[in-house]
């Protein structure tokens, strides 16, 4: 059976004590394959409509609050929503909201990872974003959008792949954040040895905006124990005051690297763009590949980098894709 008919069925979803029927109907808006999600239940409850987007299996929920300067929701309803048994199921809930008075930014884009926590950007999150707001009828070919990060800019391709100008890298240190002793130019931190979870892993230290921790192995599925070395690196303070999303990276030819990626406050993720910014930049840092476009394999899908020498900037072009729609209910 294809997606839409499996759709189609009626199904039975649990959100918190109280039980809603969910079902699915055709949509006229996007793709002939796409849906529209009902909740219906018998208590009179808050209901939140939403729609669904995906970057290379990296998912979202996309909630419309152009018309408010905060989030509807709160990280508690955000976390709860993103349960993949008992809500709708995301690494995270992105608001697309006012942006600041008298200032040129188009929108305000506000994120809540699936544990509530709030990252300043998210790569993949922000060409779901840009994506959103022109299926929104915000039919534009650039926006410029603010983040915790800074200004964002992604640029809507005549092929549907949607390019970001993720601005240019932090390097310092002290600024990424991490702890690691400085041992490159610029009070950089490239392949510092640290010690976590009993093993010595060599590190960079890239900050997108928000921090990444990248780790170069030969064979990334002989070289790390993924669920354990994972979730280590991420919470080890001591290295990483704000926590760490990190990377682990094989080197398959000067263009081309594979990753697998560790996220800060959602844990292992399809793709993860603003790493795969960061893990270019260290892998040309570290002499591992020239300074190139690059193709990026993620368990999702590929994602292209280019950090251009001229400016600094960082590039990335990828896909967002349209999945379904519909009211969910608070808790």
């Amino acid at each position: 059976p294809t997606l839409t008919m499996m759709l189609r069925c009626l199904v039975t979803l649990l959100l918190s004590s109280s039980t809603s029927a969910w079902m699915t109907v055709p949509s006229s808006t996007n793709s002939a394959s796409s849906t529209r999600l009902f909740a219906t239940s018998a208590a009179a409850d808050t209901k939140i409509s939403f729609s669904k987007y995906e970057g290379l299996g990296n998912d979202f929920i996309l909630i419309d609050d152009r018309d408010r300067v905060d989030p509807s929701l709160t990280p508690e309803q955000s976390e709860k929503l993103c349960h993949r048994n008992f809500g709708i199921g995301g690494d995270g809930v992105i608001f697309a909201l006012k942006p600041p008075a008298d200032s040129d930014y188009d929108f305000t884009m506000r994120i809540y990872n699936s544990d509530g926590s709030e990252p300043e950007m998210c790569g993949n999150g922000i060409r779901c974003f840009a994506q959103f707001l022109k299926d929104l009828g915000e039919d534009k070919e650039t926006y410029l959008i603010n983040t915790l990060a800074g200004p964002i800019i992604p640029v809507m391709n005549d092929d549907g792949t949607i390019t970001v100008d993720m601005g240019p890298p932090e390097l310092v240190a002290e600024k990424v954040p991490t702890t690691l002793a400085a041992n490159f130019e610029g009070d950089s931190v490239v392949e510092q040895e640290l010690e976590c979870n009993g093993k010595t892993w060599k590190v960079n230290a890239v900050s997108m905006g928000n921090p990444h921790a990248i780790i170069f192995v030969d064979d990334l599925e002989k070289d790390i124990d993924f669920e354990s070395d994972g979730p280590a690196l991420e919470s080890n303070t001591d290295a990483f005051p704000a926590k760490i999303n990190v990377e682990f990276v094989q080197v398959m030819s000067d263009d081309h690297l594979k990753m697998k990626v560790w996220e800060r406050g959602a844990g292992p993720t399809l793709a993860c763009g603003t790493g795969t910014c960061a893990l270019v930049v260290a892998a040309i840092r570290a002499n591992k590949i020239p300074r190139n476009k690059t193709r990026v394999t993620l368990p999702g899908g590929d994602l292209f980098i280019e950090w251009k020498e001229e400016n600094n900037k960082i590039y990335m072009t990828g896909p967002a894709t349209f999945a379904f729609e519909g009211m969910a209910k608070l808790q």
